[in-house]
């Protein structure tokens, strides 16, 4: 019995198996005649089966498979100069609407060294690419009315901060006055960062920035002469969720307000440093200032309003509230860690000129600033 050549068997195995596929195949020779065409592929570009084998590709159809490009490159992947991968074409057709393919080729090794063959495979993206059109559009859509609600809330925020500040315009009692600006500047807290997720494009707000137009807005608010008085911001390159920020932000907010109250009286000057360093998922957030310090024993303060907005914000962040000498002045610190024993190190607050050390670290202990 003569046995099939090896040639033919591959050549007959290839066939059965693009005739049977599921996904559009065309099995082609070197000169681009079909040998065979999946029934799928029939069926998605709407061609007669029996019309398809033994034509060109440029012939089949009515014609809309002539693409020079397309030719081109299967002449080239024929002779083993070229390969099509992933090649992207537009498929059109008469009163019908453009299709986008992507289209793979390869050459078949079938035993037969005489005749090279392609396999050619065609997958319709067009709804896929639609649906990631449409995505991409509801994502910038919904960004851009992000950014917009974020606009007016800051905006609506300032109205809220200016009204608190007219009212403790007109209001007899200094206590009711204080708490008003206390409310304004807490207020003031939240405008900022509001203003900084407006122009955020990440969802999350960078920290030097943030602080800086902070501390910006309670210096101008509470600060009568810079020259006596002044808030440094020495923050890295850290950004954070929304949601932490508020926290930071408040944090920041009451303790400089407490340090700018009590910290220097009698025109006293002096300076408050607000520091925040990161490393991983490790943050150290301290505001230090070199004023009078904390008086101690029965002198030391009742522990107000503030410091348990304070101690509240750090427990929500996981974080240990520890108080300080910095000699002259006093430090608070918030520290969080998730690994153990890591310690950050805001060496670069002890070069400042303005005389403000480092915070020593203490045991943690109740905040008792007079805030």
């Amino acid at each position: 019995m003569q046995k099939t050549p090896p040639a033919h068997f591959e050549a007959a195995s290839t066939l059965a198996v693009v005739v049977s596929s599921n996904e559009p195949l065309l099995f082609l020779s070197d000169d681009q005649k079909v040998i065979a065409a999946s029934a799928s592929f029939c069926r998605v570009f709407d061609i007669d089966p029996k019309t398809v084998c033994g034509r060109r590709l440029s012939e089949i159809g009515n014609g809309e498979w002539a693409m020079p490009q397309l030719a081109s490159l299967l002449t080239a992947t024929a002779l083993g100069s070229a390969n099509i991968e992933a090649y992207e074409i537009d498929f059109r057709r008469p009163n019908q609407k453009t299709r986008h393919l992507v289209v793979n080729a390869r050459t078949l090794d079938d035993g037969d060294i005489d005749h090279i063959r392609l396999l050619l495979a065609i997958t319709d993206v067009t709804d896929v690419r639609a649906e990631a059109r449409l995505k991409d559009d509801l994502v910038r859509d919904n960004a851009i009315l992000l950014q917009e609600v974020q606009h007016r809330v800051a905006n609506s925020l300032q109205i809220i901060a200016s009204v608190l500040m007219q009212s403790a315009r007109r209001v007899q009692s200094e206590e009711a006055r204080g708490h008003l600006h206390n409310a304004h500047h807490r207020v003031m807290s939240i405008a900022a960062l509001q203003r900084q997720l407006s122009m955020s494009n990440s969802g999350k707000v960078e920290l030097r920035t943030y602080f800086t137009q902070l501390c910006q807005s309670l210096g101008a608010s509470m600060i009568a002469d810079p020259d006596r008085l002044s808030i440094q911001v020495m923050v890295d390159d850290s950004a954070v969720e929304a949601d932490v920020s508020v926290r930071l932000g408040l944090v920041v907010t009451e303790l400089a307000i407490n340090a700018l109250k009590h910290a220097f009286p009698v025109e006293r000057p002096g300076a408050i440093v607000i520091a925040y360093r990161s490393s991983g998922k490790d943050w150290t957030l301290s505001v230090t200032d070199n004023g009078i310090g904390m008086p101690a024993g029965r002198d030391a303060p009742k522990a107000g309003l503030g410091t348990g907005i304070v101690e509240a914000l750090a427990k929500s962040l996981h974080g240990d509230i520890q108080l300080s000498d910095a000699g002259p002045g006093t430090a608070v610190t918030i520290r969080h860690r998730e690994s153990a024993g890591l310690r950050t190190d805001l060496s670069t607050a002890a070069s400042e000129p303005n005389g403000l050390r480092n915070a020593i670290p203490a045991e943690p202990m109740r905040l008792a600033p007079p805030i």
